[in-house]
């Protein structure tokens, strides 16, 4: 075995507005947790910008009793194009939500989604629902105004006109007030956007994409790394798959030469992209990355986390014959409940958002799925997959077990 000593990670942001600043302060406070847990000792270096590539790369550098890790964890951002998406008025979101919604159920995508994860399609319903839920109540509430109002008006007219003007000022504020913590407009300007991104309309995300791509091969020629992660979260995860595909376009002998590169892809949700009827550029994308015998993809699901699909096949749910040629992609379900407290698991099972965000926060407990130790930690991804109990066991406080475990990681085949 030989150890990581130097990582580029490259991270594609999912649809987030937050951005930058977020993930930053997101990353320092759990990179934190990481270090306490594993009694290691990590630093933060300042961060720096590429401006014109929309880049921002994080120095950390990690060290055990044994080990040093110089990471490079590169952020690549596109919350500029997010925030331009959410100017556009809740009303054009609302309308196009409903059309969307309708268009999806006829060309058999929502139906395909349902039948693959039925929780994620009722997430996806869910804004719907809860705006007619909205309505309903809007509309009661406009009819009781209106009978009080008749009770007093001397034409017929006036009852109506308060009815209908209660009715929609009550809607407003429903939808406005209850925003954060609903989050009904964020989750159909994403899905109207990704519906626009499947069906090649949305030329600013091609382009920045082309940007990110860049990140990938000059990392790649740099050679200055033991191993490069292409990291894609939730909808950043089609968004990785689309990076990795526009590096190998640029340069078809990537991964044959300097360090190994490995996709790595959690919480993701590549259907909402790969079954629309419209998008078969991206399934022949997947295919083509899952079929790349220089790369390695490695896909972490959990059944509890409802913005992502479990159990799923990226390769067979998309129609891509996994018989025709040998496919590098490997699927691996995490248990939350195995890396963290049971008040933490208690408090995530209700939190939906949080508890998908589980995926790139700090463990409670060592395991083999531990999102830090896979990009600060001496290991690569490979190896922490070929040997998830003795890379655990390596950094644990029990020392002879923790030498024993060194060693026979260090004659494990490559």
């Amino acid at each position: 075995m030989t150890l990581v000593r130097r990582r580029h990670v490259i991270y594609v942001q999912g649809y987030d507005p937050r951005g930058l600043a977020e993930y930053h302060r997101m990353f320092r406070s759990e990179y934190q947790k990481f270090c306490k847990l594993y009694g290691l000792n990590g630093k933060i270096a300042k961060r720096s910008e590429v401006a014109d590539r929309f880049s921002t790369t994080l120095p950390v550098t990690t060290a055990g009793d044994e080990w040093r890790v110089e990471t490079s964890y590169e952020f690549l951002r596109w919350e500029d194009i997010i925030r331009r998406d959410f100017q556009r008025p809740a009303w054009w979101a609302i309308l196009n939500g409903f059309y969307r919604m309708i268009t999806s159920t006829f060309d058999c995508t929502f139906p395909r989604i349902m039948r693959a994860h039925w929780r994620f399609g009722l997430f996806i319903a869910y804004p719907i629902v809860v705006i007619l839920a909205f309505a309903l109540i809007s509309i009661l509430a406009g009819s009781l105004v209106a009978d009080v109002a008749a009770k007093f008006a001397a034409s017929a007219i006036v009852p109506t006109i308060a009815g209908v003007a209660a009715g929609i000022a009550l809607l407003v504020a429903l939808l406005k007030f209850t925003e954060p913590q609903t989050y009904i407009i964020y989750i159909l300007q994403d899905a109207i956007s990704t519906i626009q991104y499947a069906r090649r309309e949305r030329p600013d995300w091609e382009e920045r994409m082309e940007l990110f791509a860049t990140a990938v091969v000059e990392a790649a020629r740099a050679a200055d790394a033991d191993e490069i992660l292409v990291v894609g979260h939730s909808s950043g995860s089609f968004l990785a798959v689309d990076v990795l595909t526009r590096a190998l376009k640029r340069d078809p002998k990537l991964g044959t030469y300097g360090p190994r590169i490995t996709l790595l892809t959690m919480g993701a949700n590549l259907p909402i992209v790969g079954f629309q009827p419209v998008a078969g550029w991206f399934r022949d994308r997947i295919a083509q990355l899952a079929a790349n015998p220089t790369l390695d993809w490695v896909d972490y699901q959990s059944r509890r986390d409802i913005m992502n699909f479990f159990p799923f096949d990226p390769i067979a749910a998309h129609g891509i014959d996994r018989t025709a040629t040998k496919i590098n992609l490997r699927v691996v379900p995490i248990q939350f409940r195995d890396i963290v407290s049971p008040e933490t698991f208690s408090y995530l099972i209700w939190h939906f958002f949080d508890l998908h965000f589980q995926f790139l926060r700090a463990n409670e407990y060592p395991h083999a799925f531990d999102y830090f130790m896979i990009v600060a930690g001496p290991f690569s991804l490979r190896m922490r997959l070929a040997n998830p109990i003795d890379v655990v066991t390596a950094v644990a406080s029990d020392k002879t077990k923790a030498h024993a475990a060194w060693e026979r990681l260090l004659t494990a085949p490559q």
